[in-house]
């Protein structure tokens, strides 16, 4: 049998232009850079510039009710007229960049962090430098392409194996990528291409002089890597069958060891290619602080005053109102309808990050006049969304791989996000402190006797605050510590 329902839903969609200044919004400035470069290049109606003056855009609109209906699969002349009247006033092509709060802001050069040669271009140069045949060298190459920032080849090789086949046209099997690997491995810094902690650790043994103590560092390696990962020292003593002493040095060389080769050479190529540029550059001097953004690298934009004379002279000269004409008015419409939002969203991405750094400057106004850790308030996104009248979600986009230039260094915005909690006398606290009373006691502890987490919690309640074990212990992997056992040294 069938019915018949009628059923009333509300539903909430964003608009073209609100996810556009969402994306907007998660792009920190070097990307917003490129951003702004890749639609120079796409919208021909899109350029760089200052505002031209409203006189260069006045002109009158021309509208005849006759000619609605002539539009073929289109819009009508009275909406391109309208949209004409859109584009020729001073305030629809604003100007979006931010002033400068102080002109010698403007001169304060940034801190980049970057780095000369990439990893991977330091192994591509040893490559060079061995005789391979070419098939071996593009499979060497696509090997190293997919060493990541650590130093570690991730991927499976029958994965590796398979791309080399569909990508780049390569007939390479898996047994034939070992081989290959093996030579990369021989690279400096020693340790990369290995596969897993384990296999990089005993690359570096074996690159080093075989001593007593390394031969044995060897062994623990290969046959007891998990009892060593779990500091289970004396399996270790009875299955070697050797002295502690003999084992204490063993261990000492695996410890000197990098676990990270890959790090020192600052990561893959795409990594050494980016920098860390600030969004915001704050200043504070004699008390006063003063905020703007890092504007340099985005040029000014405007509307291509051509397209807009293309409008003028499809509405002035009604001769020209042809089907083809009526056509090409419909793109150019597009395009002006595409620079105008792109040129509204970037202002409004602006305007939301200078309010929102505003904010989180009212909050922490005590660390940005002192650079002192301790006196960071707790903060989470509720309150900055409160004090600058966004939404949450908002202020989360805009925290989001950001930076900000102060005289104490560089942060990201997220740096400056903490919960809080309260001492025993009521007094509320942000966790960044207790985080750091943490680790200054695992740093100063006796490394035979490490630091329980109930232990932790007992310390903490001594100075007032009362911290149950699993919070302790929240606290300590967030700070990357690992449980006392793993501390443990013998």
């Amino acid at each position: 049998m069938l019915k018949q329902q009628l059923r009333q839903q509300l539903q909430q969609k964003l608009s073209p232009q609100q996810i556009q200044l969402i994306r907007l919004l998660e792009l920190p400035a070097i990307e917003l850079e490129e951003k702004v470069k890749h639609e120079l290049e796409e919208n021909p109606a899109l350029e760089e510039g200052k505002d031209v003056p409203e006189d260069d855009f006045d002109t009158a609109e021309h509208t005849d009710p006759d000619d609605r209906d002539n539009t073929e699969g289109g819009e009508s002349d009275a909406d391109l007229d309208l949209s004409l009247g859109d584009y020729m006033s001073e305030d629809d092509i604003p100007e979006y960049k931010l002033q400068e709060i102080r002109e010698r802001s403007e001169k304060k050069e940034d801190i980049p962090f970057s780095v000369s040669e990439s990893l991977n271009e330091f192994l591509i140069q040893q490559l060079r430098l061995r005789n391979l045949p070419e098939k071996e060298m593009k499979t060497a190459e696509y090997i190293i392409g997919n060493i990541d920032d650590d130093g570690y080849l991730r991927r499976d090789l029958g994965a590796i194996a398979d791309d080399l086949v569909f990508q780049a046209g390569l007939d390479v099997e898996e047994k034939d990528i070992y081989p290959i690997l093996q030579i990369i491995q021989d690279f400096e810094p020693y340790g990369v291409g290995a596969r897993n902690l384990q296999e990089c650790l005993l690359i570096q043994l074996q690159k080093k002089e075989q001593t007593p103590e390394t031969r044995i560092a060897i062994r623990i390696l290969t046959d007891y890597f998990e009892e060593f990962t779990r500091k289970h020292y004396d399996k270790i003593l009875r299955g070697l069958n050797i002295s502690e002493e003999t084992l204490k040095k063993s261990i000492r060389e695996i410890t000197l060891l990098d676990p990270k080769p890959g790090i020192a050479w600052g990561g893959t190529m795409e990594t050494a290619m980016s920098q860390i540029i600030p969004d915001f550059i704050v200043d504070s001097n004699n008390g006063e602080i003063t905020l703007s953004m890092n504007n340099r690298g985005i040029p000014d934009l405007r509307i291509n005053q051509e397209y807009v004379d293309m409008f003028h002279d499809y509405t002035s000269n009604k001769a020209n109102q042809t089907s083809d004409r009526k056509n090409a008015v419909q793109f150019v419409k597009q395009k002006l309808d595409s620079a105008q939002c792109f040129i509204d969203a970037v202002k409004q991405r602006q305007e939301t990050l200078q309010r929102t750094m505003e904010a989180i400057i009212y909050l922490q106004k005590d660390f940005f006049l002192t650079g002192d850790e301790s006196s960071l308030h707790p903060m989470i996104l509720k309150d900055v969304a409160e004090r600058s009248g966004y939404d949450i979600s908002t202020i989360s986009r805009v925290s989001n791989s950001k930076y900000v230039q102060t005289n104490f260094g560089i942060y990201p915005l997220k740096y400056f996000f903490s919960e809080s909690m309260q001492t025993d006398s009521g007094e509320e606290i942000s966790t960044r402190e207790v985080k750091k009373i943490v680790k200054e006691h695992v740093d100063n502890e006796d490394k035979r006797k490490p630091l329980t987490d109930e232990e932790l919690a007992a310390i903490l309640k001594e100075k007032g605050y009362v911290i149950a074990r699993r919070t302790v212990a929240k606290y300590r992997e967030q700070l990357g510590i690992p449980v006392a056992r793993l501390r443990k040294e013998i």
